[in-house]
């Protein structure tokens, strides 16, 4: 009876806070003025200028070459001394799927059954999610929205954090499927620590992968007249319009899904790659990309440099592996991305390169970078203005945040609660 109270005031509390409302289209043409301008693909401009009109960018440059005509358009922010980012992008989570993990009815990202490429995260996402403004207090203004559970979870989409509801909100609906790929040794979760056990079932559930691909690849050459609603959502693995994310970390894992799909003209993007470091050979033959999860972890295997986790993206960068990195899909870490990004500046990884994991490397996997990822004309104005450095959580503070042109309300449920007992401790 205590543990129900206590979930009854958690859910209470969780709503206690007004939702923002959503950004009005931009209005007026702006102008971002010299701030440091990170590109987001390895370039970056001193001193630089911004512009920016109907949620599209117009000018990218070095500000001192600038007239004053050249800017009697634009509503003026000035930056000096500031830096200007293309929004973060964080893939494959499930932000708004997931509200108080306690609560069962806030939970929303798993179906029932083993495989469920029909199942479509899109539907479930929730707008309203209390979690969403506080992570794009820290840039993060796109997510991709994703499944969890089975050995095929369903459908990604890709959302920007700014919406009235899911239809406003999709920026690339069904872009993904999501296969879990069996692991050839298993561990028990209560027991962590424990020596891993062979996988008895490996091969097995291989085979199941293999029927159920060659089915459905048998299934997209064909014009059916009855529709199977489950090999009707694969078909896009086969043309190339949807990507395959296989979530493994294993390099032996990695190589046979690699292999097993590549006979059916299926390129796989792997999300996971704890041990992507040890092939990256067979990666870059293979044109394989991955987006690196649980960077702020320890090695699982006891042999391995305590810092690996640390060291990999620096490893890809240099064997020219296209990689991205991720938050843990717990939801409530996703704030964490860009000081995941910042960490692996320390081990190796050049602060660019750091920020292209986070942003145009995350949009060419995810096959949105003709439209967001850096700063370029034409591109969708997302991007925001930082204090400081954004990879570096001492000085990462995001003074402004525009999603397509859209000022966004950056204000969340945190610093609500740290303006009251601040207030409350002053007036005393």
């Amino acid at each position: 009876m205590r543990n129900i109270f206590t979930l009854f005031l958690l859910t209470l509390c969780s709503f206690s806070y007004a939702q923002q409302t959503p950004a009005p289209q931009q209005s007026e043409a702006i102008m971002i003025t010299g701030a440091t301008v990170h590109i987001g693909n390895g370039q970056t401009i001193l001193s630089g200028n911004v512009g920016f009109e109907n949620g599209k960018i117009t000018f990218v440059g070095d500000g001192r070459s600038m007239q004053p005509s050249d800017t009697k358009n634009y509503k003026i922010i000035k930056a000096d001394g500031k830096h200007v980012y293309p929004g973060f992008i964080v893939p494959s989570n499930q932000l708004g799927l997931v509200e108080i993990d306690a609560v069962r009815s806030t939970n929303d990202k798993r179906e029932v059954g083993n495989f469920n490429p029909n199942v479509r995260s899109i539907i479930a996402y929730n707008t309203d999610s209390k979690v969403t403004p506080t992570i794009r207090s820290n840039g993060i203004l796109l997510a991709q929205i994703s499944p969890e559970g089975g050995r095929i979870s369903g459908q990604s989409s890709i959302v920007e954090l700014d919406a009235w509801n899911w239809e406003d909100a999709a920026y690339k609906a069904d872009d993904a499927i999501h296969l879990n790929w069996p692991t050839v040794f298993k561990r028990r979760w209560w027991r962590s620590t424990a020596p891993a056990a062979k996988n008895d079932d490996y091969d097995k559930q291989t085979e199941e992968i293999n029927s159920f691909f060659k089915e459905a690849y048998a299934y997209s050459q064909t014009s059916a007249s009855v529709k199977n609603l489950k090999f009707e959502a694969m078909r896009g693995l086969f043309d190339g319009s949807k990507n395959l994310f296989v979530h493994t970390h294993g390099a032996k894992e990695i190589t046979a899904a690699v292999l097993m799909l590549k006979k059916l003209g299926v390129t796989p993007v792997v999300f996971g790659g704890r041990d992507s470091w040890m092939i990256t050979d067979f990666l870059k033959q293979n044109n394989i990309s991955i987006i690196l999860r649980q960077m702020h972890n320890l090695p699982r295997n006891p042999d391995t440099d305590i810092d690996q986790p640390f060291k990999t993206p620096a490893m890809l960068a240099e064997a020219g592996v296209l990689f991205a990195i991720s938050a843990d899909q717990d939801h409530g870490g996703l704030r964490n991305l860009p000081f995941q990004a910042g960490h692996a500046v320390g081990f190796g990884l050049s602060k660019e390169d750091a920020l292209k994991a986070i942003t145009s490397n995350t949009a060419k996997i995810l096959k949105i970078d003709k439209t967001v990822g850096s700063l370029e004309t034409g591109k969708d104005a997302t991007l925001f203005i930082s204090a400081g450095d954004a990879l570096d959580m001492r000085t990462c503070i995001v003074e402004q945040a525009f999603i397509r042109g859209k000022e966004i309300d950056l204000d969340n449920k945190q610093k609500a609660l740290y303006r009251k007992f601040s207030n409350k401790y002053k007036s005393k």
